[in-house]
């Protein structure tokens, strides 16, 4: 029969080649944040550049599929939830975009 610490061990192990521990540590890591988040004091306004830059990292942490770390992101930066439009920063940003790259 299996000790606790062996089980704990496959169980972790298990839990590390799917994938799920680092989902479930950084959960709970946002879950965290979010519950030590003070409220009552008011953020300080975001400057316009600022708003880009977030909006930079946000759409990349999102093409990544880092949505836990977008999460701790927004919620302590104040950034807008609606992201802004993506043709809007590429106005902004004097960038362009190639038509193979639109989904980046």
């Amino acid at each position: 029969m299996a000790t606790v610490a062996e089980l704990k061990a496959v169980l972790r192990d298990t839990l590390e080649k799917r994938g799920v521990l680092g989902h479930l540590k950084a959960r709970i890591r946002a879950e965290v944040f979010n519950a030590l988040d003070d409220d009552s004091e008011p953020r300080p306004v975001l400057s316009h550049e600022n708003l880009l830059i977030n909006e930079l990292i946000r759409e990349y942490l999102e093409f990544n599929k880092y949505k836990y770390t977008a999460s701790v992101l927004m919620a302590e930066s104040g950034q807008p939830v609606v992201p802004l439009d993506r043709q809007f920063l590429i106005r902004e940003l004097n960038a362009f975009e190639e038509s193979k790259d639109n989904t980046v």
